[in-house]
C-alpha cells in the first residue's frame, strides 16, 4: 500500500492527532543591544556603524576622502605565530594622504581594548573610535 500526504493527514485527523507545525526560532538578540542594519546591500553590526558608513560615502563622493575600505583585517603575529586578527570597521585616506583606521564602538570590551593596543603597537597607527 502506498501512503500519500493526503492519506496521512486524514489519518491524523481521524485519530485526533495534531499536525506538527514548524515554529520558527525566536530571533537572537545581540548581547549589547545592537541592531543589524543593511545599507546598499551591505550588512552592518549596528545602526551606528551603518550611519557612519553613510557619512563616509558622502565624504567619498565629495572627494574629501579616498580609498574607503570596510572590515580591513590586521593580523597580529609574534615570533611568526598568529596571535589574533583585528577587523577595523573602516579605513581610508584623507586629502592630505593620512591613513585613518576607524572603529565604531558602543561598548569597549576588554578584548577590544587589548586588540586595539596590539594593533597600534604592531602597525604604528592610531585607531580612531567613533
Amino acid at each position: 500500500m502506498v501512503f500519500t500526504e493526503e492519506w496521512l493527514e486524514s489519518y491524523k485527523r481521524r485519530k485526533g492527532m495534531k499536525p506538527k507545525v514548524a515554529v520558527p526560532a525566536p530571533a537572537k538578540r545581540n548581547k549589547f543591544g545592537a541592531v543589524k542594519t543593511e545599507i546598499d546591500g551591505i550588512s552592518f553590526a549596528s545602526k551606528k556603524e551603518a550611519s557612519r558608513y553613510s557619512e563616509l560615502v558622502l565624504l567619498l563622493k565629495d572627494k574629501k576622502i579616498d580609498a574607503l575600505m570596510l572590515q580591513t583585517p590586521f593580523l597580529i603575529t609574534l615570533n611568526g605565530i598568529k596571535i589574533c586578527k583585528y577587523l577595523a570597521d573602516f579605513t581610508y585616506t584623507d586629502q592630505q594622504g593620512k591613513f585613518h583606521v576607524e572603529d565604531v564602538k558602543g561598548m569597549r570590551t576588554a578584548i577590544y581594548r587589548l586588540k586595539k593596543k596590539l594593533v597600534e603597537a604592531a602597525y604604528s597607527i592610531e585607531i580612531e573610535e567613533v
